[in-house]
């Protein structure tokens, strides 16, 4: 009979040394005392901060971006507290006075009894990935306003009108405060066009959205192309008198651009009908109809000579 060979016990020493060559850098927190028993040494090559002046959990919430420190420090410890595992984002303090990306993956180590007795885990420097997904949001904000922006004039397109015409209308019918809108049609813009081509139309219709947003001057006035050569504006909480204010204003700012037509029976400059309606809206009243008012004040406008302003 032969003796069986005792069974191989790894050196602690080794796992040590492979648990030091990753990058992720690990760590082990005793919960009673919520010191570190542990930190690796990666984290002073990643932080600037050496394992030595990382004695508490004081010296890891003290070294944490102000913004994330409550909402991550009360996760964590509720979290740990309740005995679950868990993950957290965070930027952490570097010894420069930087920061970088870091998660937390955290496992929650139970005594005989089921107590909680240590935290155990490893940090993950996550910047790359950070950096990434933040450029991933602004191209989504930038694609997100491209899909509501006129492409060649930069003013809001149809689409975003519509929506913040019924926002506005709903808020005026709720507060029971005036609405004003503002159509507006360059006139005899296809002699224009033929005149000029089709570049220099696109530059004078350029020229008009830039007039107009100068003259709705207020933060919640909003202008939109509404189709070819029409434009829109939006007055909250704008009666008639002072919507007819900005609508002179529009007037006022194109004179001064001085625009040559060559081809149009308004007169030498490029010039505009502008149709006018003010609301307070009710319960029978509707978007549609009301636009259409004003769609038919515009026509008014163009009918009687153009280069004018129609109003109720």
């Amino acid at each position: 009979m032969t003796d069986t060979p005792p069974e191989p016990h790894a050196d602690p020493s080794v796992y040590k040394t492979l648990l030091e060559s990753t990058r992720a850098i690990p760590w082990k927190i005793d919960w009673k005392t919520l010191r570190f028993a542990y930190i690796g040494p990666q984290i002073e090559a990643l932080l600037g901060w050496s394992p030595e002046s990382w004695v508490s959990v004081d010296d890891w919430a003290s070294r944490m971006h102000e913004d994330d420190r409550e909402r991550v420090v009360n996760f964590c410890v509720a979290q740990s507290r309740d005995g679950v595992d868990h993950e957290a984002d965070y930027r952490a303090l570097t010894r420069d006075g930087d920061y970088v990306w870091i998660r937390d993956v955290v496992h929650v180590v139970r005594d005989e009894q089921g107590e909680v007795e240590a935290l155990v885990g490893f940090m993950f420097d996550i910047s790359e990935r950070k950096k990434t997904e933040q450029e991933l949001a602004a191209l989504q904000k930038q694609l997100e306003e491209y899909s509501f922006k006129d492409g060649l004039t930069g003013v809001a397109n149809r689409r975003m009108f519509d929506r913040v015409m019924d926002e506005n209308w709903g808020e005026a019918a709720r507060r029971r405060q005036p609405l004003s809108v503002i159509l507006v049609d360059i006139d005899n813009f296809k002699q224009y066009n033929d005149r000029h081509g089709h570049l220099q139309g696109d530059e004078c219709l350029k020229r008009i959205g830039s007039v107009l947003t100068s003259a709705a001057k207020r933060a919640r006035d909003f202008v939109a192309r509404f189709g070819g050569e029409e434009f829109v504006i939006i007055l909250p909480e704008t009666d008639a008198q002072a919507a007819m204010s900005v609508a002179q204003r529009c007037h006022r700012l194109l004179l001064r651009e001085q625009i040559p037509h060559g081809d149009s029976d308004a007169g030498q400059l490029v010039t505009l009908s502008i149709g006018l309606g003010t609301i307070v809206p009710s319960r029978d009243d509707t978007v549609g109809g009301f636009l259409e008012q004003v769609d038919q004040r515009l026509y008014q406008a163009k009918r009687t000579g153009k280069n004018r302003i129609v109003a109720a």
